[in-house]
């Protein structure tokens, strides 16, 4: 099992903080296009290379290999000014 959070704009538009699934052996990538499978919304929200992922508080790229019990952290690109 893996946990999932999701960070502001990405949660309001999913309607939750956090998910717990079955995801060992996913890449990103995969489990992106899994979790756009729930809806329209899903889909807006988790738009790949619209979107950051952090595992286990490090950020990577959308080809990591999920294992299980990581914790991935999905959150839209921050800007400063």
């Amino acid at each position: 099992m893996i946990t999932i959070r999701f960070f502001a704009q990405i949660r309001e538009l999913v309607g939750t903080s956090e998910l717990t699934l079955e995801a060992d052996g996913l890449t990103i990538s995969q489990l992106l296009y899994q979790l756009a499978q729930r809806g329209d919304k899903w889909t807006m929200a988790l738009k790949e290379k619209t979107v950051l992922c952090a595992a286990n508080k490090q950020l990577v790229d959308y080809q990591y290999l999920i294992n299980n019990g990581d914790e991935i952290a999905f959150f839209p690109p921050v800007t400063g000014g």
